[in-house]
């Protein structure tokens, strides 16, 4: 998806857990969801 929209060198790291101590961590743990870092760049030209 960042390829489509003209992204260049994309990266994505390993998953974080970003729901630890929020109030919807339950649901996160009960469906797997983890927040991934990414980078990627927009070409110069």
């Amino acid at each position: 998806m960042l390829e489509e929209a003209g992204f260049v060198d994309v990266r994505i790291g390993e998953p974080v857990d970003t729901f630890g101590g929020a109030g919807g961590e339950a649901n996160a743990r009960a469906y797997a969801v983890f927040g991934h870092p990414f980078m990627a760049r927009r070409p110069l030209a």
